[in-house]
């Protein structure tokens, strides 16, 4: 397909919904307004009082845009995945976030003659929450312009809901397809100054350090990775605070005195520091901020429409660069301002009934504007993580994006199908929404050297960043042999990886590496029993 206009387009308010063809329409005093503009379609919404809540926009198939051989289709995740990503047949109530890919054959033969792909798709960082569906007879795109659960008021200003592209490739694998449509949808990747990679101490300790813990992490770290070309980072996860997995922000807790002074140790060793954060939450407002700072529907997490609470935000990062660490990963948002982790919200971003304190804006520009708020005050030299962020809206203000549910340190099962998944399927937006983050290596003793081994291998390689959770004194001295030599491997990231059988099995074991094919073999060892999606 081109890109053109719908051929029909429905409005919804609080009030009502109605129906349109053409360029134009309004209800009551909300109209929208479709542009097309060089090669893309823009769509705008405006009104004076009328809660706006979604627009959709429907395109039936001509004779010719119809797909008539089969086809597999891909979507994405409204921000983490859940080790859900697939390729899938048609289902027509399928909610496909941000975009979709649809095309004939496999990538598993790695033949490109006659093969086509299709990208449906909007533009990073859009003013509405977009998603797609895709049926026999055409495609359709959902805009939630909404504010929370409520109707957004603009009060006359003109919202620029999406910028929507479609394209074609044909001739190149669906892989190669989803690169070159991922580039198209990005407004530009933050990419870091240097290879991002190192330590995370969460997927042994799980919230219990310290202070000469982190130290000792930090050197073993800088001992593993001595003559790399690239320093790597020590990152302290949740336990610093003086409340676990809440604020405040401002100082550590008892195992963790000095947070300046150790940010300053770490790099004394040669290691860059740095430090998880959950700004959002304020359970049994332990921060002391004011009561109308929280949000309306649950007061123990933040408003980011409030502008003190994005003041609060701004100085919070600022504290942490004044204290010395360079890298920040910020967790949680998701889940705080919307009540449910980003791979289980279904169609609807938020349930009905709530809105912000800042009615004047929709959903994913409040989201937005938390994360630029966060990027202005970490200035240019501090690497952001963004751990449970929208990927549309985060592309291009993070240079990390976590992209997947997290791995455990204690179980096979949950990182073979958390990891392996989003390194695969959301590779194609590597380098071109940020460097994806596939999430850590955690080596605890607890799951066999053969099975963390292979993750520990493939993450090495895969040419995006590498952090490793080790228990210190677990590994025997082969172990540390290469421990060492995937963070060389991994210290430059030159490396280039794409998933072969994809689009036939969601944990793909056949890989394609520097143009050579590879074999990862995830059940081998695997003695583990799956069921209702726990370990028996």
């Amino acid at each position: 397909m081109i890109t053109r206009l719908p051929d029909l387009t429905t409005i919804y308010t609080e009030e009502g919904r109605q129906a349109f063809t053409g360029a134009q329409g309004a209800l009551a005093d909300a109209r929208y307004t479709l542009t097309l503009k060089d090669d893309l379609l823009l769509a705008e919404l405006t009104a004076e009082q009328t809660p706006l809540c979604y627009l959709r926009l429907r395109w039936h198939f001509t004779p010719e845009e119809k797909r008539a051989e089969p086809v597999r289709i891909y979507g994405d995740a409204w921000e983490r995945a859940g080790g859900n990503l697939e390729w899938r047949g048609i289902v027509p109530e399928r909610c496909m976030p941000w975009f979709a890919l649809v095309s004939n054959g496999t990538d598993a033969e790695q033949a490109r003659e006659g093969r086509k792909t299709e990208g449906f798709g909007v533009k990073t960082q859009p003013g509405a929450m977009c998603f797609w569906q895709y049926d026999a007879s055409g495609v359709t795109l959902w805009m939630d312009v909404r504010n929370g659960g409520r109707g957004v008021v603009l009060g006359g200003r003109t919202l620029r809901a999406a910028e929507i592209l479609f394209r074609t490739y044909e001739n190149c694998t669906a892989f190669e397809a989803g690169q070159r449509f991922c580039r198209a949808m990005s407004r530009g990747v933050r990419a870091p100054k240097h290879p991002v990679y190192g330590a995370n101490n969460w997927y042994y300790a799980y919230g219990v350090s310290s202070h000469d813990q982190i130290l000792e992490d930090a050197r073993i770290a800088a001992e593993l990775c001595a003559g790399n070309e690239n320093a790597p980072c020590m990152v302290i996860d949740d336990g610093w605070s003086p409340n676990p997995k809440n604020g405040p922000w401002d100082r550590g807790n008892s195992a963790f005195p000095d947070m300046p002074g150790l940010a300053a140790s770490i790099r004394a060793q040669g290691v860059r520091p740095g430090i998880w954060v959950r700004y959002i939450c304020d359970e049994d407002h332990v921060c002391g901020l004011p009561d109308g700072w929280h949000l309306s529907y649950n007061a123990n997490y933040l408003d980011p429409s409030h502008p003190g609470v994005l003041d609060y935000i701004r100085q919070t990062t600022r504290r942490f660069v004044d204290w010395g660490y360079q890298l920040i990963k910020f967790d949680c948002s998701t889940q705080d301002i919307l009540g449910r982790r980003g791979y289980k919200i279904p169609y609807v971003i938020a349930e009905d009934g709530w809105h912000f304190h800042d009615r004047s804006k929709t959903s994913a520009e409040i989201i937005t504007n938390f994360y630029r708020a966060i990027r202005e005050a970490a200035g240019d030299d501090t690497v952001l993580i963004g751990c449970a962020t929208i990927s549309h809206l985060s592309a291009g203000l993070v240079e990390l994006g976590r992209t997947g549910a997290d791995v455990n340190g204690m179980s096979w099962d949950i990182t073979r199908r958390m990891g392996v998944n989003t390194l695969a399927f959301r590779m194609m937006q590597h380098g071109a929404f940020y460097d994806v983050d596939a999430d850590c290596v955690g080596i605890t003793g607890e799951i066999p050297w053969a099975q963390v081994g292979l993750w520990l291998d493939i993450l090495s390689r895969s040419g995006t960043p590498l952090f490793v959770s080790c228990k210190p004194d677990v590994l025997t001295v082969a172990q540390l042999a290469e421990l060492r030599e995937a963070y060389a491997r991994n210290s430059v990231q030159r490396d280039k990886l794409i998933p072969l059988d994809w689009m036939e099995n969601i944990c793909p074991e056949r890989w394609l590496l520097n143009g050579r094919e590879i074999h990862y073999d995830w059940f081998a060892d695997d003695v583990s029993v799956m069921f209702a999606g726990k370990s028996l």
